[in-house]
């Protein structure tokens, strides 16, 4: 999502005479997007304004412009902060309110010393008020559809930096993700807090699900794959698992976060599913497509988690068995309810656990990989790759996959055969175009 905010602010300044610049040292301004969901996120933005401070110094000494904005969820949480802390900060701007970046730019006072800060949660929709997109989004293009979270587990910082769950009117929606494909995307991945709880207004002025939204998605001409993120296993609902049997663009790769294997962790978070609805869930999943993979979420060292509570999630870990996780020692957010729990987890118990779970879920991401040995798979091309004669692209489960240059155009989905797996991706080669060969997606 802070990708796709980060590309939004740019398509905003345009009109001020602002495109994306490669290089901070030519820049004539420069926007950290932040995130609040773990501790060191603030610290590290305080960092790089230190940094900054003397970009800033050194390009208004050699008479350029420098402009330095904080945007993003540490902005919304710590606006005050920053602009005490970093005085030499011009702009503040939360999440709901980056469409507003022209005129906060516009009204900077270079004379003084505190920032001009907008960390205001509009009534307006803030979608509304964003043009067109300015710069190509290259093949695989994020879409952000819902906004904020009425869940409140109590380790998310989330419903304070984001607020309450928005869904954007399906109209809306379709009519940037046609620009998207117009402009050459071929694969689009839907964004939101909490995206499978996405009910908007339906073009005719009734309501939509998530489910009867991905299909009016799947209807648009040159739309080949479709992704969604981050989903919540509650809002997992019939319909939508239908969907993944029934229509042919959305790829058989789910990411929905666990957090935790043990029930009592998972009451303490305020998670409102139990371990065995989750892996309800994943055998509705996998009955409909076989083929399913999974990443999830994970925390370690919850508040009061015991060494029971943790082999809990180690066990689902391995029956579930996923293609690729996050995972994080539990970090208190300010102002969250899990932050003022007293039973705190010693820091070397949190590292034992967290250095154990993620040997098990790199052991299985790398089983997983192996298992494409020898398969050919539909793969898009993205980029080119950092090799030379390489280019790179994705496979239908998320995998990265590189591959000779000469194999296909960038935006094109190509069968390639896998000859080489290693923990972090494929490598594959050419389909013998005389040779009869069996497709695994």
């Amino acid at each position: 999502m802070n990708v796709y905010d980060s590309d939004r602010m740019a398509d905003v300044l345009a009109p001020l005479g602002y495109s994306p610049s490669s290089d901070a040292d030519d820049a004539d301004m420069v926007i950290i997007n932040t995130c609040h969901i773990r501790e060191k996120a603030s610290e590290k933005v305080f960092s790089e304004l230190g940094r900054l401070r003397k970009w800033k110094e050194a390009r208004r000494r050699d008479g350029h412009n420098a402009t330095i904005a904080v945007a993003g969820c540490v902005a919304q949480a710590e606006g005050q902060e920053i602009s005490r802390r970093a005085p030499w900060v011009d702009v503040v701007v939360g999440p709901q309110a980056y469409h507003r970046l022209p005129a906060l730019v516009t009204e900077i006072d270079p004379a003084a010393r505190n920032a001009r800060i907008d960390t205001d949660f509009p009534v307006e929709d803030k979608f509304d008020f964003l043009p067109e997109e300015h710069t190509p989004r290259g093949p695989a293009a994020f879409l952000s559809i819902q906004e904020g979270c009425d869940k409140f587990c109590t380790f998310c910082v989330v419903p304070y930096t984001r607020g309450a769950e928005y869904s954007r009117p399906a109209a809306s929606i379709l009519e940037e993700a046609r620009r998207l494909v117009g402009a050459g995307s071929v694969e689009l991945s839907l964004l939101g807090q909490n995206v499978n709880a996405w009910r908007g207004q339906s073009p005719d002025g009734g309501e939509w699900n998530f489910a009867r939204l991905l299909r009016a998605l799947a209807e648009i001409d040159g739309l080949k794959r479709l992704r969604y993120t981050t989903s919540h296993p509650r809002d997992m609902d019939d319909e939508l698992i239908s969907a993944h049997a029934d229509i042919p663009q959305l790829m058989p790769y789910l990411h929905l976060p666990v957090q935790s294997g043990s029930d009592r962790i998972l009451a303490a978070m305020n998670r409102h599913h139990t371990r065995d609805d989750y892996r309800r869930i994943i055998d509705r999943l996998r009955e409909v497509r076989p083929d399913m993979a999974l990443s999830g979420d994970f925390i370690v060292g919850f508040p009061g988690e015991t060494d029971r509570d943790f082999a809990d999630t180690i066990n689902l870990i391995a029956e579930i068995g996923y293609a690729s996780a996050y995972s994080f020692k539990y970090s208190p957010r300010p102002g969250t309810p899990a932050s003022t729990d007293e039973n705190q987890i010693d820091e070397t118990v949190k590292a034992e656990r967290l250095a154990s779970l993620q040997q098990l879920v790199s052991a299985q991401q790398l089983a997983f990989n192996m298992e494409k040995l020898g398969t050919v798979m539909d793969v898009l091309i993205e980029r080119p790759a950092s090799r030379d004669g390489q280019k790179a692209g994705r496979s239908p489960w998320m995998q990265a996959v590189h591959f000779p240059a000469t194999s296909g155009e960038i935006g094109a989905i190509i069968p390639l055969r896998i000859v080489g797996a290693h923990q972090n991706s494929l490598a594959g080669e050419p389909v013998d175009s005389n040779s009869v060969e069996m497709k695994t997606a």
